[in-house]
């Protein structure tokens, strides 16, 4: 989780919401990213999008059974689609997201009977410090 939180720090210096991202094969780090909607001029430059791109291009598979996805903020639904359609083992997540988050919060994609792949999901690692840093970034804005 320290990664993502560094990578959530990247992202915030660059202006951006301050969400990181990185995906764990056999104990290696093999795709990190921060989130770069505002850069890449993109709504889904998501942190966990990116990583999944990346680690996909990495393993030269879309399926990432092996892989354990660390994120900063509790993933929206976009996100969790592309976890499960990903086929990724476990979710740790920082920051519950009460408003757009989709795991434990929201719609809780992963507990539809339509969802066809639930990673295993472990909220709150790092929590404080990956909520200290989005509140604030949004603080700074206001």
């Amino acid at each position: 989780m320290d990664m993502a939180l560094d990578e959530a720090r990247t992202a915030a210096a660059a202006g951006e919401v301050p969400i990181g991202c990185v995906i764990v094969h056999d104990g290696e780090a093999i795709a990190r990213a921060g989130n770069r909607t505002l850069a890449d001029r993109d709504p889904t430059a998501h942190a966990e999008m990116l990583a999944i791109r990346a680690a996909s291009t990495a393993l030269g598979s879309e399926r990432l059974v092996d892989c354990d996805l660390y994120v900063t903020l509790e993933p929206c639904a976009m996100c969790a689609a592309a976890m499960s359609f990903a086929r990724i083992r476990r979710l740790y997540y920082g920051a519950t997201d009460p408003k757009g988050g989709a795991v434990d919060s929201g719609v809780r994609f992963f507990a539809s009977p339509t969802c066809h792949h639930r990673p295993d999901v472990y909220g709150g690692i790092g929590e404080a410090e990956a909520s200290a840093l989005l509140r604030d970034f949004f603080r700074a804005r206001r």
